[in-house]
């Protein structure tokens, strides 16, 4: 094999490694919910979704975090409500939750 190739063979190979320890630290799959095989491919396609759309968020913050702040904070704050890239943004804010006002409909 050509040199060239076997070293962009191995740069790939470095970026898969560090692809499954971002998972292994982020997304920790001790604990399989299901014992059949679906179960299990559901449960990884669900890690790698999630790493996906932390990754994305992380791009699209102009501050720069940590992938393991946003993973913890994301985590704890899975239904507060507040604005995830605002808040990202510029968390030293107040963030108070926007007033909308209230309006009851009728169901008759």
């Amino acid at each position: 094999m050509r040199p060239d190739l076997v070293a962009a063979i191995y740069k790939l190979r470095w970026q898969i490694e560090l692809l499954f320890k971002q998972l292994k630290q982020n997304f920790p799959l001790k604990y399989f919910l299901g014992d059949n095989e679906n179960a299990i491919k559901i449960q990884i396609y669900c890690a790698l979704i999630a790493n996906l759309l932390m990754t994305v968020v992380q791009k699209r913050v102009k501050k720069a975090w940590p992938f393991s702040n946003l993973v913890s904070f994301c985590k704890i704050h899975l239904f507060s409500y507040i604005h995830l890239i605002r808040f990202l943004e510029k968390p030293d804010r107040d963030w108070l939750r926007e007033e909308r006002p209230q309006v009851q409909y009728s169901l008759f």
